[in-house]
């Protein structure tokens, strides 16, 4: 079997690659869905850390920015402002 990570021993490697195998389809959306939550709390934490001075909506809209880019963040940015109008 081939080694993917050189900080991995290979049979530990071996050992986690089996358990993903043996995995049901539900247990592997669970998994990768708990991963994408964790992902973007941390994200969403960095962003907090590095701007403490931004509400919910700003950090929300800093998160879009940085992950599907400005322009989408700014077409939200005015699609909230005309609906708060």
């Amino acid at each position: 079997m081939t080694v993917h990570y050189r900080d991995t021993q290979p049979e530990s490697e071996n050992v986690l690659i089996d358990l993903i195998r043996g995995a049901s389809t539900a247990q592997r959306i669970s998994r990768v869905r708990s991963l994408s939550e964790s992902t973007i709390e941390l994200s969403r934490r960095a962003i907090r850390r590095a701007n403490p001075n931004l509400g919910e909506d700003e950090l929300s809209l800093t998160f879009i920015s940085y992950h599907y880019g400005e322009a989408l963040a700014k077409r939200l940015r005015k699609y909230l402002a005309e609906k708060q109008q």
